[in-house]
């Protein structure tokens, strides 16, 4: 595992640093989109005041803080895996490319010494009969019941079964806190029908939660932050249930149906899905910024 220098410094200083995923830049936007949004998010986390650690691999290498010339390499390598905890072993041994999904970057970003990472929506439950071969559940929810980091996001996204997702949250132990909200985010919806068991106000607040749950628990405190502007929920639902009837009837499944499903709630949205994920992204990067500042100020 590679630190960059910088990420390293703030580290041993207990300076804010936040986490930044990998797999949007890599699978989630076209170029040079793709790479506009990776500077976006680290500019927004050095405005608040924090040190961005983007991590990905890079022939075979964990990096933990990019430079600008990793940051393209990532942007614009013809061949890059999407790099979950079950095949981040392999990509290694062979020294491929990897863009990191949640679960890989919840997971490297702790053994970093990195204690807050920001994402866009996690991984959940799929609803049943939605193109998948048999059941499908993301990794995020099994590393998030396991590692103790705070993970800013804007709720499951909108394509799953929300309410199974939440049971399995619960099941698994993961703190759950809504910013400023006592209803579950969905991503592209600021907020769904489903009640969160705790709310929080500031990121001083936040971050106490969690400095407290890291004394008790083995899992992650994830912050829950509605995005500012978002999609009415009915209607969102709507298209997720059409890009679900289109993925079973076309047999995409497994690692293929989130990004079917996603390319299609942006075609039936003209694109304002898009728009909403790349505002809540950069939202959810500078809240983090914000609560890796107050966690700082509480352990010094």
């Amino acid at each position: 595992m590679r630190l960059h220098p910088e990420v390293r410094q703030a580290l041993d200083d207990n300076r804010p640093v936040v986490a930044l995923e990998s797999t949007v830049i890599t699978h989630g936007l076209p170029r040079p989109a793709n790479l506009e949004l990776a500077r976006k998010m680290e500019r927004a986390v050095r405005e608040e005041g924090a040190v961005p650690a983007t991590i990905a691999i890079l022939d075979g290498e964990i990096h933990v803080g990019l430079t600008e010339g990793q940051l393209e390499a990532v942007a614009f390598a013809a061949q890059v895996e999407k790099a979950s905890l079950w095949n981040l072993a392999a990509i290694m041994a062979q020294r491929k490319h990897g863009g990191t999904t949640v679960a890989t970057t919840a997971f490297l970003a702790h053994k970093a010494g990195i204690s807050v990472f920001a994402t866009g929506g996690i991984g959940g439950v799929h609803p049943a009969g939605s193109g998948q071969a048999s059941y499908d559940e993301s990794a995020d929810l099994f590393e998030l019941s396991r590692t103790p980091i705070v993970v800013v996001s804007a709720g499951p996204k909108s394509i799953l079964d929300l309410a199974a997702t939440l049971e399995r949250l619960e099941s698994f132990g993961v703190s759950l806190l809504g910013y400023k909200t006592d209803k579950l985010p969905a991503f592209h919806t600021r907020e769904s029908p489903f009640e969160l068991p705790a709310r929080v106000e500031s990121p001083e607040e936040a971050a106490a939660v969690f400095a407290q749950a890291r004394r008790l628990l083995p899992s992650a405190t994830l912050v829950m932050n509605p995005v500012s502007r978002g999609l009415e929920w009915a209607q969102v639902q709507s298209w997720v249930e059409q890009a679900n009837q289109e993925a079973a009837r076309r047999g995409i499944y497994g690692k293929a149906l989130t990004p079917f499903l996603l390319s299609r709630l942006a075609e039936l949205s003209g694109g304002v899905t898009v728009e909403v994920n790349l505002r809540l992204l950069e939202e959810n990067a500078r809240l983090a910024a914000r609560i890796a500042g107050a966690l700082a100020q509480l352990i010094a």
